[in-house]
């Protein structure tokens, strides 16, 4: 079978970083019975400009009806089929404190795509639970259930001191994207696609952001007296 065309494009992480909210927006519309938009009104819609919206979708191949604009049902297809979500991939989870359960329970990830097929701990006490119809499996079986359920995504919900060992283990065992909520980063070698979700950094930046808010708002209320 041959690539696909999109896929045989240099299509770059920007780009790709975007992708995921024009499709969560273009999903509302769909939910709201819009079938055609504007690049213009996509743009807005999303919060990026109009010219960096057509670009990106025209790296796609994807570049719109003049007058009418874009097919909300087939942009969304189209933008779904580049980021792999019209296929089926296993993932793992590894740590199940609280935040591994919360991401084990989680129904959609099934609804893009994402199958949780693995979870693993090394706590004796929470091996044979079942969350969200998974069992919990023992941390030294992950080489043998790599393979058995092709795992496509491993996902770190760990501490931060067991976040490296763990990392290796998943690129030992085959499994070549992670995840890692971990408060911490990892090194693993480059053929390995890896993306930190640092918690603590998002609440630090909507903390600046309040602040922000708080000021300019005390500030008003200052110059009004």
């Amino acid at each position: 079978m041959s690539a696909d065309p999109v896929l045989r494009r240099d299509v770059p992480d920007a780009t790709v970083a975007r992708l995921p909210e024009y499709l969560r927006t273009l999903s509302r519309l769909a939910e709201h019975g819009v079938s055609s938009v504007s690049s213009e009104e996509l743009a807005s819609a999303v919060g990026v400009r109009s010219a960096q919206l057509r670009k990106d979708l025209s790296r796609l191949g994807s570049y719109g009806v003049r007058g009418v604009g874009y097919e909300v049902d087939t942009l969304a297809l189209e933008i779904s089929r580049v980021l792999g979500l019209t296929r089926d991939w296993p993932v793992a989870v590894v740590g199940m404190g609280n935040l591994g359960h919360a991401l084990a329970s989680y129904s959609g990830f099934a609804t893009k795509g994402f199958r949780i097929v693995a979870l693993f701990d090394d706590d004796p006490a929470l091996v044979g639970e079942e969350v969200g119809g998974v069992a919990i499996r023992p941390f030294a079986e992950l080489p043998s259930c790599a393979s058995e359920q092709r795992i496509a995504i491993g996902v770190i919900a760990t501490p931060a001191a067991a976040a490296q060992a763990v990392g290796e283990a998943l690129v030992a065992a085959g499994v070549m994207s992670i995840l890692n909520f971990a408060p911490a980063s990892i090194a693993v070698r480059g053929d390995v696609d890896v993306r930190r979700v640092d918690l603590s950094t998002e609440l630090q930046i909507l903390a600046f952001h309040a602040q922000r808010r708080s000021y300019a708002g005390e500030l008003t209320e200052a110059v009004s007296q």
